[in-house]
């Protein structure tokens, strides 16, 4: 087989934005000033084909108006240095994939081999050696690229093609385990990445020894992945034994999950039952906690689907892969709910470290910038080529981000009620039903994600647990597959991720009891992976479907014809063993009882350290009071603060054509909107709202306190755009750092108790405010060892709350209907700072976090629903930022344009401010009578619709 390689550059007199972001990164991240700057593509193309049909593709990827293309190289610039960078072998290649489909199409036939993509940088006016050393932190990620810099005045070096795999037969070994002793079962788990305890793996060698064998290979990995923190959420599980200051215990024996969020869930549940909120037949809550994702009923015809994930370890090794993977793995899991929905809209949300963080780091981190920089591409490229908008985004930064930064990604989509004569959100799956997977083929990247996740980050961290995501496969597959759902093609499917094949077919078969796959039959991207590979690896772009066979050649068919392919691996079974071949080999044969219910449980211990600090001394605060123009103008200039413009207009917040609130709001369109709104279908009224709430720093003095003001929050953000109190519903996402007590973390005791009480203040404010928790995700080993040094982040809680409203043109936005409208500022609050960003910028301490009687708000925001009109909730900070948002002299970039301008819509950073504090704009307000008048109309309904005078919703 021929290799023949295309170079494709933008003409002379053509702009060259690859080539400019270079430059830019040179003059702004290491202070050079390169001559000049220039790109091009490279395509390997290593296929069955000759150089005249070679010639037919240069020709089908080179846009003849912009660029310049040839079969071989490009003239070099004799005075540049050459950069070329090129993936690794086996590294998922999603560019060379659509290059490949594009040469297939253009010749009319189907291809064999591979195309591989690259990249040339040409820079003249720097010497090579000063590129060199700066290339691993500014041009490409050695974890999965290759670099080789050239002179182009010398004979020019090319990189070779990166072809991976080998011609080795498959094997499978058996693992010693019941003769081994303590240290040998640590050493193979933490060798193996395993991420099993001593406990589970004399677990594992116990049940085997009553086999009378030791487990296979692929029969240990396989264990791992489904026994995993990332897949079994052991610690949120746990019975808990509780140690109070009162010297009081308690034992949470049914484990936090289960009372604290289930028991949230399933208390609203009975509350909306006996307050008849719902008719009989009709529940709101449709589908909660046993799918990929929550789902609630919306209208007659559809039913709204929502899921937040995170993807932290990936995204700290390769920000760019790492935060693709995670959008992409999250669209699916909200697209593989019970038969499939369709993809609405995404959110985002990064926590990191200080972008202008300068200091010297870690061995092994990134800059902090560069990470930043990285998920922002990487979840753009994921979500928005895939076409779905993003209606929500933020970002916060502390030092304790820098050993894993924190990447929320979140899909909401929509669910038709039925889809070829059956219930959608219901996954069938039958005894014969044929095993079928479909999308995206097997390689070595993406193995050993769910147990990587479950670890804390240090200098082994696994390359090949690293996987770039394939957003145009997978769009591809979603179309095919929403096709065949709506033809009843297919009885259940589920996603690849985590744990890849032995998780997607192993949970499956759960609902037959039993299946039997021969992984021979599986489609790869190279040869030479041993079978336990094949079963574990995942990817986000692969799907398994269970279909009944009288309906298996009409999926092939259509599969085929939309170009996604399809392979029968084995059939659903009711032996109760997940049974697993490669040929005639055997692999695996795992009782599904033991493989799901067989994890020990292990008693944790919970005991609160929380410091105690001491209020700062009067004339600290009174020099705030004198200064609080300048503070403000400082505070709306840190990133955690001022506007997210310049990173929310990288997204494409218009896809779909269904945003009816955008993201950022205003005059200028330049301000971060409190929450969004979105229609969901054409042409229909109904509409989606979506706000979050997220105070990781009031934990380090209450993480009871900071749970129920998340809760506030999110509430708040949504019933101020227009939700309805009774249709809301929220997801909770954990991100804490190791909170079980061990020689590597001595205050595990002190951070479960942390987590202990976050969940039991997440209850009672959910409980108050009626809001269900539909779904949800915690990742509990948020700490990097690199170097010896330990980088744990601060306990994370992000609530993320989705609210319907019945008609969009009653959408409320933070913008002033008009001049003369009064500035309320409601609720009671004191001077309660802890946590707070005057705290944390100024390095001063209050003993005490803001507190919230979820109670008595419930009813205030119940009261304000039946009268509510353009008023926006105070920033996710504080004061500050709510109120600079509304006031509106500030410029795009959240910079006051004057002190005075800044002091006018200041209330005194918390210290004095009063339960209702109203400022008059330049027309005289309206006479107390006629407030009074207008709230009475539109409690009642009475007041006109329309124009700035608009009624409630």
């Amino acid at each position: 087989m021929s290799t023949f390689r295309l170079e494709i550059g933008p003409r002379p007199s053509m702009p060259d934005p690859t080539a400019k972001a270079l430059a830019a990164r040179l003059r702004s991240w290491a202070g050079l000033s390169p001559a000049s700057v220039s790109s091009r593509r490279v395509y390997l193309l290593d296929l069955d084909i000759d150089a005249q049909a070679a010639e037919q593709i240069l020709q089908a990827v080179t846009d003849p108006v912009a660029e310049a293309g040839a079969l071989g190289q490009l003239p070099d610039d004799p005075e540049a240095v050459l950069l070329e960078v090129g993936l690794r072998p086996g590294v998922t290649d999603s560019v060379g994939t659509s290059v490949k489909r594009a040469a297939e199409d253009r010749l009319g036939r189907a291809l064999t081999g591979q195309v591989y993509s690259a990249h040339v940088y040409s820079v003249r006016g720097l010497p090579a050696e000063t590129l060199r050393e700066i290339a691993s932190a500014l041009v490409y990620n050695p974890l999965i690229e290759r670099l080789l810099v050239t002179d182009a005045a010398a004979a020019r070096e090319l990189l070779p093609v990166p072809r991976a795999g080998s011609d080795a037969p498959p094997q499978v070994a058996t693992v010693a385990l019941r003769a081994a002793d303590d240290a040998t079962l640590l050493r193979l788990s933490t060798d193996g990445m395993l991420a099993l305890s001593l406990v589970e793996m004399k677990a594992i060698a116990a049940h085997f020894d009553t086999l009378g064998r030791d487990p296979t290979d692929a029969e240990l990995e396989c264990l791992a992945q489904t026994w995993s923190e990332h897949c079994k959420h052991k610690i949120f599980g746990a019975p808990i034994e509780v140690r109070r200051d009162d010297g009081t215990r308690e034992v949470i024996e049914e484990g936090i999950f289960s009372r604290y969020i289930r028991g949230t869930t399933d208390a609203v549940a009975q509350a909306r039952v006996e307050a008849a909120l719902d008719p009989d037949s009709e529940p709101f809550l449709v589908s909660v906690f046993h799918d990929n994702a929550g789902v609630v009923r919306f209208t007659e015809a559809d039913h709204l689907v929502f899921k937040v994930e995170t993807h932290n370890s990936p995204s700290a090794l390769d920000p760019y892969g790492g935060a693709m993977t995670g959008i992409v793995g999250v669209n699916r899991d909200s697209f593989g709910t019970g038969v499939g929905a369709d993809l609405l809209a995404n959110v985002w949300g990064y926590c990191l470290g200080d972008p202008a963080h300068d200091q010297p780091l870690p061995a092994g981190l990134m800059p902090p910038r560069r990470i930043r920089d990285g998920v922002h591409h990487g979840v753009i490229d994921g979500g928005n080529q895939s076409g779905i908008p993003y209606m929500r985004g933020w970002e916060l930064f502390d030092p304790r981000y820098l050993g894993k930064p924190l990447v929320f990604c979140g899909t909401v989509a929509v669910m038709p009620v039925t889809a070829g004569g059956h219930a959608t959100h219901e996954k069938r799956t039958a005894v014969g039903d044929v095993v079928v997977m479909i999308g995206g083929r097997i390689g070595k990247d993406g193995i050993h994600g769910a147990t990587f996740s479950s670890v804390e980050l240090d200098e082994s961290a696994p390359v090949q647990a690293v996987q770039i995501g394939d957003p145009i496969t997978q769009k591809v597959m979603f179309d095919m597959l929403a096709e065949a759902r709506d033809l009843g093609l297919y009885s259940s499917m589920t996603d690849n991720g985590a744990g890849g094949l032995s998780s997607s077919v192993g949970e499956m078969a759960e609902r037959t009891g039993g299946a039997r796959i021969d992984l021979a039959k599986a489609p790869l991207k190279y040869p030479g992976l041993a079978p336990w590979e094949i079963l574990i690896s995942e990817a986000q772009e692969r799907m398994t479907l269970a279909v009944p066979p009288e309906d298996l050649g009409a999926l092939l068919e259509l599969a085929a014809r939309r170009e996604v392919e399809a392979t029968v691996l084995g059939e659903f079974t009711d032996t109760g063993r997940l049974q697993i071949t490669y040929g005639d080999t055997f692999v695996a044969d795992l009782s599904l009882e033991f493989l799901h219910n067989g994890v020990p449980r292990v008693q944790l211990s919970a005991k609160a350290n929380y410091p105690v600090p001491e209020a700062p001394a009067a004339d600290v605060v009174a020099g705030l009071d004198t200064t609080a123009g300048e503070v403000l103008c400082a505070l709306l200039r840190t990133p955690g603060l001022s506007s997210a413009e310049q990173w929310s207009r990288h997204y494409d917040h218009e896809v779909k054509g269904l945003s009816v609130v955008k993201p950022l709001v205003g005059v200028r369109s330049d301000v971060v909107a409190t929450a969004t709104v979105m229609r969901v279908r054409h042409g229909r009224p109904e509409g989606l709202v979506l706000g979050e709430g997220v105070l990781p720093f009031y934990a380090d003095l209450d993480a009871y306190a900071m749970a129920q003001a998340v809760v506030d929050e999110g509430v708040r953000r949504v019933l101020c755009a227009g939700a309805q109190m009774s249709r809301i519903a929220a997801l909770d996402n954990f991100c804490w750092p190791d909170p079980v007590l061990s020689n590597k973390t001595p205050d595990g005791e002190h951070k479960l108790a942390q987590l202990v009480d976050c969940c039991r203040g997440l209850r009672e404010a959910c409980e108050a405010h009626g809001l269900p928790l539909i779904s949800g995700k915690d990742s509990m080993k948020n700490d990097a060892m690199l170097g010896g040094v330990k980088i744990s982040i601060p306990p994370t809680l992000l609530l993320s709350v989705m609210g319907q409203m019945r008609d969009v043109a009653r959408a409320l936005t933070l913008t002033p209907r008009a001049v003369g409208d009064d500035v309320w500022l409601l609720g009671a609050t004191a001077s309660e700072l802890g946590g707070s960003e005057v705290a944390r910028r100024h390095g001063l301490s209050w003993p005490s976090v803001p507190q919230t009687d979820p109670k008595k708000n419930a009813a205030a925001y119940r009261s304000f629903e039946r009268a509510r009109r353009g008023i926006g909730a105070v920033g996710p900070r504080g004061q500050p930022r709510g109120v600079g948002h509304c006031a509106g002299p500030h410029g795009s970039r959240g910079r006051p344009r004057s002190v005075a301008n800044a002091r006018r819509y200041w209330c005194c950073l918390g210290v004095r401010r009063t339960v209702v504090r109203k400022h008059r704009t330049d027309r005289a307000h309206r006479s107390a009578a006629a407030c009074r008048g207008y709230r009475a109309r539109a409690a009642n309904g009475s007041a006109p619709r329309g124009g700035h005078r608009r009624a409630g919703a």
